[in-house]
């Protein structure tokens, strides 16, 4: 881009020269500007010319001339016109060198563009290089506490962990590291991938069931200082995200005291071992603090599940429903006057200024509108025909204003829909437990045969050939 730019300073510095310098006939004298008297003679025919392309002032008017002119100009005359002459090659420079330069200004500047839009280019991939979770402002972070707790699981039981970190995207420095926080989805996926290593799939169940609670952190040393039993849940329900961002938890009175759990940002089907955890594990909580056997009036949790689930029962006191409209469960009103055996105002005040400065530190809303809109069908599936209407609805929004905000994001609700069913219906084929027709149901199905043909639309093979072929 500079040579480009000398190049054409140095055609405009020749051009603007070539009527004043001329190079040397003898040897390799340097060029010598010409003095007016060497310009007053350098020769009739250039005079003619310069007089057709710049007509001067009147004096000199006639002393230009053609071939029909048998006398010389006058000395006075000659005077008058190399004086106008001169200031006419200054002050004008030939049109095609001006044209040139021009070009050359022209492909600097989109040089210096293209260079400038690189190297931002460059910075932000170095960026994202050095950070992935970098402009990636959907993924919600957690504390990774359950995370640890599961490897101390793999690790008491033998297991190597590193491969299974590798492919959750993990790594051990991170979990030997308890201020450090990790991804949302990282810690789903690894959860899953302990279940199967360990052979449990109720882990989620199983952790809450053994851990130690204070491992929890602040959350729970807030519940804990609280007054009552109802204070504390109002504290979970406020600060929750600050151990796990994706995690939603409803506090809500009326004939019953209900705690609703949900996920922002997160697809709830993708889950099953996090949210299990979250559910017994504050039920867990609730019991040591107000040192009684509190058994829930309902308790339900949105993912089916084929096997027995005797243990969990005992353990929650009533039978535990799976593949519900909602992770929650119930308790009796009169269980929010219960008092903490912990409870200390002065300790509770000061730790709800942390909570409270913890919470305005905390990223924003991580909810994207996909995700929104699965978890709302989601829970609508086993009930039959999925309608826009109603999922608009459960997001309170019209019909008309979801379409639009799916439009705004190149989405469509049709195919969230379809897809959704299909990673459900492979999520729900790799547990053999469950029947193809239970599937179909949990689906919104009516028919298996309906099921069938959209799975083999979805995948090329019928769902029990690919149970078959042992992909799943």
């Amino acid at each position: 881009m500079a040579s480009s730019n000398e190049e054409a300073f140095k055609r405009l510095r020749h051009s603007l020269s070539r009527s004043s310098l001329t190079s040397s006939s003898v040897g390799s004298r340097p060029t010598t500007l010409i003095t007016r008297r060497q310009h007053a003679n350098s020769g009739l025919a250039q005079q003619n010319q310069q007089a057709q392309m710049f007509p001067c002032h009147r004096h000199c008017s006639n002393s230009f001339v053609g071939a029909e002119h048998s006398k010389p100009p006058r000395a006075a005359d000659r005077r008058r016109c190399r004086r106008w002459r001169f200031r006419f090659f200054v002050s004008l420079v030939p049109v095609r060198d001006l044209l040139l330069f021009a070009k050359h200004l022209c492909i600097a500047a989109m040089v210096v563009a293209i260079a400038l839009l690189g190297a931002q280019k460059m910075s932000d991939r170095s960026s994202s290089a050095l950070n992935p979770e970098q402009g990636l402002a959907s993924i919600p972070m957690a504390g990774g506490g359950l995370s640890r707790l599961a490897v101390a699981r793999l690790e008491s039981a033998g297991v190597p962990v590193a491969p299974l970190l590798k492919r959750a995207g993990l790594t051990p420095e991170l979990i030997a590291d308890p201020e450090q926080r990790l991804s949302v989805q990282s810690q789903i996926r690894l959860l899953d991938e302990a279940a199967t290593a360990l052979k449990d799939d109720c882990l989620g169940f199983t952790l809450a069931r053994d851990f130690e609670p204070r491992e929890i952190g602040l959350l729970y040393y807030v519940m804990a200082s609280s007054q009552t039993l109802g204070d504390g849940l109002r504290r979970v329900a406020r600060y929750s995200t600050i151990t796990n961002e994706s995690l939603v938890v409803g506090y809500r009175e009326g004939n019953r005291l209900i705690i609703k759990l949900s996920y922002s940002g997160v697809p709830r089907h993708s889950d099953r071992h996090q949210i299990e955890f979250c559910m017994f594990g504050i039920l867990r909580v609730c019991r040591l603090l107000t040192g009684q056997n509190i058994v829930p009036q309902h308790f339900s949790i949105a993912h089916p599940r084929s096997g027995s689930t005797s243990e969990i029962a005992r353990f929650v006191g009533i039978k535990v429903e799976f593949g519900a409209d909602s992770d929650e469960f119930a308790l009796n009103l009169d269980a929010r006057d219960l008092p903490l055996i912990h409870s200390d105002p002065y300790l509770n005040d000061l730790l709800l200024k942390y909570c409270e400065a913890a919470l305005a530190n905390k990223r924003g809303d991580r909810s994207q509108l996909r995700t929104r809109v699965e978890n709302a069908i989601s829970s609508l599936l086993p009930h039959g025909r999925v309608l826009a209407e109603d999922v608009a609805r459960s997001l309170g929004m019209s019909e008309r204003t979801l379409a639009r905000k799916l439009s705004d994001e190149r989405l469509n609700f049709t195919e969230i829909l379809q897809q959704l069913r299909r990673d459900l219906a492979v999520r729900y084929l790799d547990d053999r437990k469950l029947h193809v027709s239970k599937i179909a149901w949990l689906l919104g199905f009516r028919q298996v045969s309906a099921f069938t043909h959209a799975y083999k639309r979805w995948t090329g093979k019928t769902p029990r050939q690919m149970r078959t072929a042992g992909a799943y």
